[in-house]
């Protein structure tokens, strides 16, 4: 039956494309290079193609598989000889300096100015006054280093010196206890419940999200409607 063919056919373009995504790796749309996009569309163009090739899928999984490797073999000798990366991934382009906006350099990167200047303004730069480098990426975003009396102030400025933030851990998840998590904690059901009873609740059940941080403070979120 044909509409088999087309089901297995597209089963293994799905699962094709979950193998050559885990051995390429993830990144953000941000953090792509223009060939890692090219590639994307190419590949998921392709796996489009097989999922209703019947006759002959062989051929465009042959062709998934090659421009997941060369993808691959690229990222790999990037990774051991450096020197390739400028002309794989390209090179980082200074766009302002020290007061001074480089034209030539503009042009370099296809980038227009009124384009630089939304890229400013999406890092929180409203007028470029305020910076005194910003760097254009090869990944397609612009990296800024504002002027130093402009630039936020933090603790060292004031001779502090905070308490080293740590990552909460959830132990309540959607009205479900996360057991493994309380354990690594050294926390148990008896601790949970009394906190529970502390802040008015009766159950986990009643909970969306909890957090426990190193001090074992715990946070509750409780399921709204």
């Amino acid at each position: 039956m044909e509409w088999i063919k087309v089901i297995l056919t597209s089963l293994l373009s799905v699962i094709s494309l979950f193998i050559i995504a885990k051995i390429m790796g993830h990144k953000q749309m941000a953090q792509l290079d223009f060939f890692d996009y090219i590639t994307g569309i190419t590949i998921g163009s392709i796996a489009a193609e097989l999922a209703t090739e019947l006759e002959s899928p062989q051929k465009p999984l042959i062709a998934m598989l090659v421009y997941g490797f060369v993808a691959l073999g690229l990222t790999i000798l990037a990774h051991k000889f450096p020197k390739t990366r400028k002309y794989v991934n390209g090179t980082p382009t200074i766009i302002l300096d020290h007061g001074k906006l480089y034209r030539k350099n503009m042009k370099k990167a296809k980038l227009e100015l009124s384009e630089f200047m939304v890229l400013c303004r999406q890092e929180g730069y409203f007028n470029i006054n305020d910076i005194e480098t910003a760097v254009f990426e090869y990944n397609g975003r612009i990296t800024i280093l504002p002027k130093s009396e402009k630039r936020p102030l933090t603790p060292k400025d004031m001779n502090l010196t905070p308490q080293k933030t740590k990552i909460c851990t959830e132990v309540i998840m959607d009205g479900c206890i996360l057991h493994e998590n309380l354990k690594r904690l050294g926390l148990n059901l008896a601790w949970l419940d009394k906190q529970l009873k502390e802040h008015k609740y009766d159950s986990a059940k009643e909970i969306y999200l909890g957090l426990c941080d190193d001090q074992n403070k715990l946070v509750l979120f409780p399921v709204s409607e």
